[in-house]
This record gives C-alpha cells, sequence and structure tokens, in this order.
C-alpha cells in the first residue's frame, strides 16, 4: 500500500460495508475500478476494517466495515449514487461488470450528451459510469 496521500479537499465518500466484508469490498473495486489502497487500519479482532482509503479515478474512497456491536447493524445501502467521469465508460462498464457488478441502468448514450449507465456492487451500493458518447 502506498502511504497516506495526506490532507483531501471537497466532499469524500465514505462507505459502510455490512456483514464483515471490508476486505472483499476492497478487493471488488481494485478488480472493478481499478482502485488502489492507500493505508488500512484493522481494529482489535485483526479482520475488520475500522479504516481503509481507496484512490479511485484520481478520488478519494473511504470505507470500514460496519460494526454492529455499536451500530445495532446498518441497512442496506440507499439514495446514493458514487459517479465514476471516465476517458471511456464502456472500459470501465465492461471491466465493473466482468468483476461481479449489476446493471441496474443499461450503458448507453444519453440526452445530456454523455454515455452513461448505473451498476450496482456486490455489497449494494450504487454507482454511475460516464464518459464520452460513443458514435
Amino acid at each position: 500500500m502506498a502511504e497516506n496521500q495526506g490532507p483531501m479537499d471537497g466532499v469524500t465518500a465514505h462507505l459502510t460495508i455490512r456483514e464483515g466484508k471490508g476486505s472483499e469490498a476492497v478487493e471488488f473495486y481494485k478488480k472493478a475500478f481499478g482502485a488502489e489502497e492507500q493505508l488500512r487500519h484493522l481494529a482489535d479482532d485483526g479482520k475488520r476494517i475500522m479504516h481503509s482509503h481507496l484512490k479511485i479515478n484520481g478520488g478519494s474512497v473511504m470505507l470500514n466495515d460496519d460494526f454492529p456491536e455499536y451500530t445495532g447493524g446498518i441497512s442496506v445501502p440507499a439514495g446514493v449514487t458514487l459517479h465514476l467521469q471516465t476517458d471511456d465508460a464502456d472500459k470501465w462498464w465492461e471491466r465493473a461488470v466482468a468483476a461481479g457488478a449489476t446493471v441496474r441502468m443499461p450503458l448507453d448514450n444519453q440526452f445530456w450528451g454523455d454515455r452513461y449507465g448505473q451498476v450496482v456492487d456486490p455489497f449494494g451500493h450504487h454507482w454511475s459510469i460516464g464518459g464520452p458518447v460513443k458514435e
């Protein structure tokens, strides 16, 4: 893992992963979105992730496992979509689907001038992928 890259500006997504699958999520994001893990801190149990910092497409995403002993257990994620604006939406799309993402909205040329679609990762988080229109 690379060293911590220092402070971040703007808004950073912070995902909580249910059922102790934080490490699986990190591996999925590496495969699906080319994530690079910058930093990881484990809980005292040596298994669950207290904090992971990922870089995806130039931006940061934070991640941790749920700790139901403190939170009471979280529900399935809903109401938030993480967007990836890319140089080639088809390439990013194909990689995400091959890694196990489920299609929510098929990738297609959209009226607003992007090639755009949405997937759901195996942990319930929604992702949109956009890029230049393909002729």
